[in-house]
């Protein structure tokens, strides 16, 4: 099995985003056995929080249903998880920070697995427009598939 943290800063929009995208695309290839897929912050400000209303609107019209709850990352799951995967370089600076050394492998950007598109970061679209969020879609959709393939035979 392999273990996959998807991280932004507070989780309430990126990281369960990318999160339920994942989530869907293994489920859709039948993978689910092989994976255990969650999210985190960087910050715990909204722990104990659904995802941002805007961002479930948006995700729900493309059929993707954001049911985690946010939650700080927590010195455990750089044990636990195998892949942790930061949304943008201030997330990736954090998580680096706060990494056991033995780890810090185990950090990457999300948008590795999208390099095609020439875009580092997923941006965060807290206080933008609608825009924001549904740019936030198309880069997590191309991104989780590149990392499904990765990740799978």
């Amino acid at each position: 099995m392999t273990r996959v943290l998807f991280v932004c800063l507070g989780n309430i929009c990126r990281s369960p985003t990318a999160e339920a995208i994942f989530r869907d695309k293994v489920n859709q290839a039948g993978r689910e056995a092989d994976f255990e897929i969650d999210s985190a912050g960087t910050i715990g400000e909204h722990s104990g929080h659904p995802a941002d209303g805007r961002m479930r609107d948006h995700a729900s019209r493309r059929g993707y249903d954001l049911t985690s709850i946010s939650r700080k990352i927590h010195p455990a799951d750089f044990d636990r998880y195998d892949l942790i995967l930061a949304m943008d370089r201030e997330n990736l600076v954090d998580l680096r920070d706060i990494c056991p050394p033995e780890h810090r492998g185990k950090i990457r950007l999300m948008m590795n697995y999208a390099a095609n598109l020439g875009v580092e970061s997923v941006p965060d679209p807290y206080y933008g427009g609608s825009q924001g969020f549904e740019r936030v879609l198309d880069l997590l959709e191309v991104a989780c598939e590149g990392l499904l393939r990765e990740l799978t035979p």
